[in-house]
């Protein structure tokens, strides 16, 4: 009879803190109901969270360091994911990526390839119609958005596209990030770096 009781609170428990993990977290994470869809939308949410803390964090240590009076674009090579990245080998997410990356002060951009996509991300203040003009940007460009997750935090926004290549694109990571860069300012000048 305690067995039963012991068991009924645990899942009354259960329940109540899964209730919780739901409110808090964006209604587009979580795609049904049930237990197991709660939590892995708790996860992406989790993710995308540390990703925009940790370019935050990067962003304020550049800031700190030497700021720049424009967006510059830096190839970078990530052979193996990093201990601290999302994509570490606990979340089984073992692949090479190739990637670039154009920041400035209005916004950080990186692109970087994922199989036969191209992840884009990029982080800034919240600008009305912002993500109307990197769409735009995609498509002019022939890319083809196969998913668009935005997240946002306060005055900050994530946007996180995957995009298919088109055939007819023949832009490199570096030329793909700048271009992006250019939706947010059309003053602003991205400069390769040697």
């Amino acid at each position: 009879m305690s067995h039963i009781a012991v068991e009924r609170n645990r899942r009354r428990q259960m329940n109540e803190h899964l209730k919780v993990l739901r409110s808090l977290t964006p209604c587009f994470y979580i795609k049904r109901g049930d237990q197991a869809s709660i939590i892995a939308g708790v996860i992406e949410f989790i993710k995308e969270l540390h990703l925009v803390l940790q370019s935050l964090e990067a962003k304020k240590r550049r800031k700190s360091l030497s700021p720049s009076p424009g967006p510059s674009p830096r190839p970078i090579l990530q052979l193996s994911p990093t201990p601290e990245s999302p994509f570490s080998p606990n979340n089984n997410n073992l692949f090479k990526e190739l990637g670039a990356c154009c920041n400035s002060p209005v916004a950080d951009v990186e692109a970087k390839i994922s199989g036969s996509n191209v992840i884009l991300r990029t982080i800034s203040k919240r600008i009305p119609g912002q993500v109307v003009k990197i769409i735009n940007v995609l498509e002019k460009l022939s890319f083809e958005i196969l998913h668009l997750n935005i997240s946002s935090m306060q005055d900050t926004v994530l946007y996180s596209f995957v995009i298919k290549i088109g055939l007819e694109c023949q832009l490199s990571l570096e030329e793909l990030a700048v271009e992006v860069q250019k939706s947010f300012s059309s003053d602003v000048l991205c400069i390769s770096e040697i």
